[in-house]
């Protein structure tokens, strides 16, 4: 089911290589959060123990190296070096059962747990449907599925890349779906966050980093430190590279009080990942213009929960008013006539270096998207004042 050591989101490899670079001592854990309360069938855990196990074996090959020195310019070789060496360690996942209960976690140092997340929810997800073997669209129908999607894109006139790895019905579904909107121009598909596939179809890697860069932040540094400072360490390792901001670690309200004309100016755009994304078209754009840059040089990149229909109305919802780019996920990997699994892995505590154990948590844009302990979501709150 994972064949590849990057058959994984390309953002854990660009954090991966800041984690490296800033902050090698720092150890995480994370956690499984199973949103939609799935019961998982009888010895689930024990072949997924198995296939966990498996993934000792992967390593970086030559092809693979040379398609991240040619793609991935802003990558050193010393972080390259790095990664030839890097081998998953399956002591730092466990995994437990209990009445179809599944119970996921992962604790080591940062920099080499911060791979875990991502294959290892395709593999539950995988697992899953192999094992309940429900009943799904023909090969051919999910391939017209997804160019009838593309040709709506087309006609919109909308970027759209891949996000879908985490919550995809199957590598081989994955697979089949970025085959099938690679035949389309780039105007189009402007490429996949999967960067095992990326390289496959010789397309566009996508991604920057995600939550927990900030929830780090936040245990290392405090709530109200953790956006400025996070962004501020992205711009030291990444020198304006790799310049689209997620925007809602601690609600993206609190978010553009630490976006200030240094970083709207540097960072290419943002990432929205929850919330109503017209309030936050609004909120970006009047944040732009109150700073004096045309929201028109900047752009937002929508990631939350996309369908066509959606993608339309903010297509037509942001026309002449910014620039706009769609990365979609479970819509494009798993529609094949089944319901996907709603499930997420998310640090759940941080230990930076001479520091103890502190509990993070997210709070996004979305109440019911909230994680972490209620005791600390109550904090940061308080600290906030949100």
């Amino acid at each position: 089911m994972i064949s590849s050591i990057i058959d994984n989101d390309f953002y854990k490899f660009t954090m991966q290589n800041a984690v490296v670079k800033l902050f090698p001592r720092a150890k995480a854990k994370y956690k499984f959060i199973n949103r939609g309360n799935n019961k998982f069938p009888d010895g689930f855990d024990k072949e997924l123990r198995k296939l966990v196990n498996e993934m000792a074996f992967l390593k970086l090959n030559a092809d693979e190296e040379n398609f991240i020195k040619e793609k991935c310019y802003y990558l050193d070789p010393t972080y390259i070096d790095f990664l030839k060496g890097y081998r998953y360690n399956p002591k730092e996942v466990t995994i437990k059962q209990k009445n179809g209960v599944l119970d996921v976690a992962i604790k080591g140092y940062w920099y080499r747990t911060i791979l875990w997340e991502v294959p290892l929810l395709a593999l539950i997800s995988e697992l899953y449907f192999k094992k309940t073997n429900p009943k799904t669209y023909s090969k051919e129908k999910i391939a017209e599925i997804a160019r009838n999607k593309a040709i709506k894109y087309q006609k919109l006139n909308a970027k759209v890349a891949d996000f879908g790895t985490r919550r995809r019905f199957s590598f081989f579904n994955h697979d089949l779906i970025i085959k099938t909107l690679s035949e389309f121009s780039s105007i189009v598909f402007t490429g996949t966050s999967n960067l095992f596939l990326a390289k496959k179809y010789n397309v566009s890697p996508i991604g920057t980093h995600a939550h927990e860069w900030f929830m780090f932040h936040s245990a290392k540094y405090g709530y109200k430190l953790a956006n400025k400072l996070a962004l501020e360490n992205w711009v030291k390792v990444y020198r304006g590279d790799l310049g689209i901001a997620l925007s809602d670690t601690f609600t993206s309200e609190i978010f553009f009080k630490a976006f200030d004309t240094k970083f709207a100016k540097l960072f290419d755009g943002v990432r929205h990942d929850s919330g109503d994304p017209f309030i936050f078209t609004n909120k970006t754009i009047e944040h732009y213009k109150k700073l004096n840059i045309d929201p028109l040089s900047k752009t937002i990149i929508f990631s939350d929960s996309l369908n066509p229909d959606m993608v339309e109305k903010i297509s037509n919802y942001c026309s002449g008013k910014i620039k706009i780019s769609f990365g979609i996920g479970t819509n494009f990997t798993n529609d094949v006539g089944v319901k996907p699994l709603n499930i997420v892995i998310k640090m759940s505590e941080a230990k930076p270096e001479g520091q103890e154990w502190i509990q993070t948590v997210k709070l996004s844009d979305t109440h019911g998207k909230y994680t972490g302990d209620k005791k600390m979501i109550g904090l940061c709150k308080e600290v906030l004042n949100i």
